[in-house]
Order: C-alpha cells, then sequence, then structure tokens
C-alpha cells in the first residue's frame, strides 16, 4: 500500500508493557509508576520522577493511546481519514536518564514493544526508534533491528546528553542513519538537564520547543548536513511559523561570511518541517518550497500543536492549492520517512 495520507507526528503513551521487553539482568533499570497525593501520577527513572498524565488528548481513549487495543486505534484512524501514523514516544521527550545501562535497556525495550505493534497494526503503525546514544558500540545492531521491524525514523531531541546535534560526537549515528536510510527526526523536546530544569514550571516553549528551531538553525550554519549528502532531516512538533524567521537569519549570515545562499535551503540540505494548521503556509511556503513540509496531529496529546483533525482540517482551510495539499500530507512525508 502506497500510503496517501501521513500523520507525521503521532504519539504512544508508554505502559508497564512498554518495558516487558527487557532481559531479566535489565529489569532493574525499568521505569515504574507511582500516585502522589492529588492523583497526579509519575514515572520514576533512576530516583526521578516524571510526569505521566499531564499531556493527555481527551479525544483519544486509553486504549487507543496506550496500543492496548490496535483495532481500536486503526479504526479510529480510518475515521480520522489517516492511512499511517508515524509513532514517538511520550516519556523520553525529556532528560529521562543519564545512565549508560538505563537507557540501553529502555531503548531495546521500547523498540521492541513498538515493533511487536507494528507487526500487528497492518503496517499502518510506523514508528521512530529510539537510539541508545551512550552506547554507540551497540548503536548500529539495534537500528538494524529497527530497520527490519517497522522502523522508518531515529528519534533525537533539540538538545542531546548537553550536545548540539551538530558535534561531531553523534557523526557515528547520522552515518548509521545514512546506511540504514533513517531520517533524523528531531522533536520537540531536549535531553539536556540543565535546560529542562532551568525552565522548570513555564510552559514547554523554550524548554522543549526552541532547542529545535536553534538546532535547525545551528546544523545549517555548521554545514552538518552536507557532511552527510544523503541523510534526511525532520523537525517535528514545533509548527513552522519561525522557518521564515530561521531562514532569513541564516541568509544574512551567509551573506555577511560570503558564503553561498542557495535557492531553497531546505531542499539543499534534505529538511523537513512539520506545519500546524494555524501556520500562516502561503508565507512558510515562500521559504520553505511545496516539497519540504509535512503535518501531523500531536495524537494522544494535548498541547499548542495538538489537533485530532488536522490532516482533515489542511485540506478544508483552502489557503494553499490542492496539489500542494497533497504533497504536505502524503509525498513529502513519505520522502521524508521512506515510505
Amino acid at each position: 500500500m502506497i500510503p496517501k495520507t501521513i500523520d507525521s507526528d503521532a504519539h504512544v503513551i508508554e505502559i508497564p508493557f512498554t518495558w516487558e521487553f527487557m532481559t531479566e539482568a535489565e529489569r532493574k533499570h525499568a521505569p515504574f509508576s507511582v500516585m502522589q497525593d492529588g492523583g497526579a501520577e509519575y514515572w520514576v527513572v533512576d530516583s526521578r520522577l516524571h510526569p505521566k498524565n499531564n499531556n493527555i488528548g481527551a479525544n483519544t481513549s486509553a486504549d487507543q493511546r496506550e496500543l492496548r487495543d490496535l483495532d481500536a486505534r486503526l479504526k479510529h484512524m480510518d475515521e480520522l481519514e489517516v492511512d499511517v501514523q508515524v509513532l514517538y514516544p511520550t516519556l523520553m521527550l525529556r532528560p529521562y536518564t543519564h545512565s549508560r545501562p538505563t537507557e540501553l535497556a529502555m531503548c531495546k525495550s521500547y523498540n521492541r514493544w513498538l515493533a511487536e505493534v507494528w507487526k500487528k497494526g497492518q503496517g499502518r503503525l510506523r514508528w521512530v526508534a529510539m537510539p541508545p546514544l551512550l552506547s554507540m558500540d551497540a548503536l548500529k545492531d539495534e537500528l538494524a533491528f529497527a530497520k527490519d521491524n517497522g522502523a522508518c525514523g531515529i528519534f533525537m531531541r533539540g538538545v542531546e546528553y548537553e550536545k548540539r546535534l551538530s558535534d561531531p560526537d553523534l557523526f557515528p549515528l547520522y552515518e548509521v542513519a545514512t546506511e540504514l536510510d533513517f531520517p533524523i527526526c528531531v522533536h520537540a523536546g531536549t535531553n539536556s538537564a540543565a535546560i529542562h530544569d532551568l525552565y522548570e514550571g513555564e510552559t514547554g516553549f523554550s524548554r522543549f520547543k526552541l532547542p529545535v528551531v536553534g538546532t535547525f538553525h545551528s546544523l545549517l550554519m555548521e554545514g552538518t548536513p552536507a557532511l552527510f549528502p544523503k541523510l534526511r532531516w525532520g523537525f517535528v512538533e514545533v509548527s513552522a511559523q519561525w522557518v521564515p524567521y530561521a531562514l532569513n537569519d541564516i541568509r544574512l549570515r551567509f551573506q555577511k561570511f560570503g558564503r553561498p545562499i542557495p535557492e531553497n535551503i531546505m531542499a539543499e540540505n534534505r529538511m523537513y518541517v512539520a506545519c500546524q494548521t494555524t501556520d500562516d503556509l502561503p508565507v512558510i511556503l515562500k521559504d520553505a518550497g511545496e516539497d519540504n513540509l509535512v503535518i501531523g496531529t500531536d495524537y494522544g496529546h494535548n498541547d499548542t500543536s495538538s489537533q485530532i483533525e488536522a490532516l482533515r482540517m489542511l485540506r478544508s482551510k483552502g489557503s494553499v492549492p490542492a496539489g500542494i495539499i497533497d504533497k504536505i500530507l502524503g509525498d513529502n512525508a513519505r520522502a521524508l520517512y521512506g515510505l
């Protein structure tokens, strides 16, 4: 099946079963949940609490969000006129551990959980793999397993273990991604404890959104995509309204330093950005081009990027030609994720 309508940003909500794929030796690293006064539920990872239920979409059932009932999830996708969802995690949007064995055990179990989901999901539930960045010796085998079991990208946040994504320490990951034909999918989030804790209590804009925008800018300024000319890059759940500003700033800096300015910077560097129905698409398309935007619903969540009807709404808005809408819903997402 060639999917015509792709939800480029859907989510799963991790459950205790997510960690059932750990070996006996790894089980000591498994997250567990606790309830606090007032009914708030948290995951406990390496003795640190992480909110479990503060970003849950009311327009989905627990069985759908948590993948307990795949038939219900697929039926809901039919109702939303979505052929394929690309699944992203929830717990791991934040710095959940700095322990090498914990990260490896959690990544492996999460990836095997999603592999089982894909096998039972009629090919409609694709997913981005969790890379064990602290275990580079295990990285290639783990991502090869993911590739063979329905994964269509590699999950990353705007900052990884206090490193920018242009840091050469991450280049081995990009080499493996190129070999496996995986895109790097930079989702709203941060794996920097310093950034995460600095913005404790704020809305999440500075904590989760801005690091992704900064990564887009720094990758281009430092020329990282040019070093990996077959690698694709996605920037997800941060809207696309910032693209004209970021590209204008980059052009000014390129001009200042005498660097050549490509006609379409995003296309030349194989970069895709997930837009929202609230974005001013006619303005954004002038900078991004019609081949480098995708769209997602943020299925299962409830924040400023969440719009479960986003794909249908995009068709009904009428602000851009239908042919471009078809690209955003299908062609561009297939190109980004290699579907």
